[in-house]
């Protein structure tokens, strides 16, 4: 056997040995054994939704291990030909390295999505920032690229909320994003984007400068993952201006939560009952809280300070469509001398771009 073919073999068990344990792949088998056994038991449907979602993290959990067990497998087999020694078997086992290696470099592609929540689905919030029309006008320009690029990923998109612009585009408007790894490509977009372009609401066609933000939340449905304690949250309910029709409008269906340690509020209306409501409203609270502490650094949602999020403050990408054209990430550099691509939903070198300078660090 050659040298070269051996120091392959040891390459490839030595990555693959790394990515193994990067992903935590022995815990999550250990999860799928534990839920295979919970959702054979038919009592589990006692109740449904629970038993949707166990099965639906067990999909998710077999969708991410399954292609790395198989790899796992196909080492141990060329491992073991290789200690045969046998050269009639060297075509053979080229062949199978070769095949091994090129299954790994696919496969390392998940290494980008090895953030706790990455797998998660995502709650996308765009508000429009200073500036009266002119940003609503952004906003609702952001609010159709982020759709684009979902309609093409094959993500399943529902709108939450969302409010029009008096003359054009959006004040706010927030969307439940759900699919794989859906927070764990949207992530790079949380935070603050410029345009700047000649204003197509002004006379005088002025070069005008825009501010919107982007709110990437990870979409946590159960309190597993964050404690929030009751006494911190004040409950507030209201008439809904909603789209739920006349009986929603003449009830107090609205609910405003605010987590009070931290001053952070969400408001949520188009839900057709005050508990629907409620549960979307903590489900994007427990988002916004694990963003928050994602960015302090935080062990845990006790240690959060109020008012330092990324929030206004931290600006990531401009879009200059005037008096040249240019989108550039302040991150990573990355950028496109193409917006109107970029506008149309193709944020794949952006987002790829910010994973794998996530992935080097």
């Amino acid at each position: 056997m050659t040298p070269n073919l051996k120091k392959r073999l040891e390459t490839l068990q030595a990555e693959l040995t790394s990515a193994w344990q990067k992903l935590q792949l022995d815990a999550k088998i250990q999860a799928i054994t534990a839920l295979e056994t919970e959702v054979a038991n038919p009592e589990i449907w006692a109740n449904p939704e629970y038993a949707r979602e166990q099965n639906e993290k067990l999909a998710r959990l077999n969708d991410e291990a399954q292609p790395w067990r198989l790899l796992r497998v196909q080492a141990e087999d060329l491992a073991e030909l290789f200690s045969l020694r046998d050269e009639s078997l060297l075509n053979e086992l080229e062949q199978q390295l070769t095949a091994s290696e090129q299954n790994l470099s696919q496969l390392k592609q998940a290494l980008r999505f090895s953030g706790k929540y990455d797998s998660l689905g995502a709650v996308l919030r765009i508000t429009s920032g200073a500036g009266g029309t002119e940003a609503m006008d952004w906003a609702g320009m952001l609010e159709r690229m982020y759709l684009r690029f979902a309609e093409k990923q094959k993500f399943k998109i529902t709108c939450l909320e969302r409010v029009t612009g008096e003359e054009a585009g959006i004040k706010t408007a927030v969307y439940e994003i759900t699919g794989t790894n859906v927070y764990g490509l949207l992530k790079s977009e949380h935070g603050v984007h410029r345009l700047v372009r000649l204003s197509p609401f002004n006379a005088d066609n002025l070069r005008q400068t825009s501010f919107a933000l982007v709110e990437i939340l990870p979409i946590i449905k159960t309190d597993e993952d964050i404690k929030i304690n009751e006494k911190d949250l004040r409950i507030d309910v209201y008439h809904s201006g909603g789209h739920g029709g006349q009986s929603v409008n003449t009830t107090n269906s609205a609910v405003r939560i605010t987590h009070l340690p931290t001053n952070t509020v969400v408001a949520i209306q188009n839900e057709r009952s005050q508990l629907q409501n409620k549960e979307k409203a903590m489900e994007i609270l427990r988002g916004k809280l694990i963003q928050l502490q994602l960015e302090q650094h935080a062990e845990s949602i006790d240690k959060l300070r109020a008012g330092e999020s990324a929030s206004w403050g931290q600006q990531i990408r401009n879009y200059v469509l005037q008096p040249y054209k240019l989108v550039k990430d302040t991150r990573t550099k990355f950028e496109s001398t193409e917006p109107e691509k970029i506008l149309d939903g193709e944020l794949d070198g952006f987002i790829n771009s910010y994973l794998e300078q996530n992935a080097a660090q």
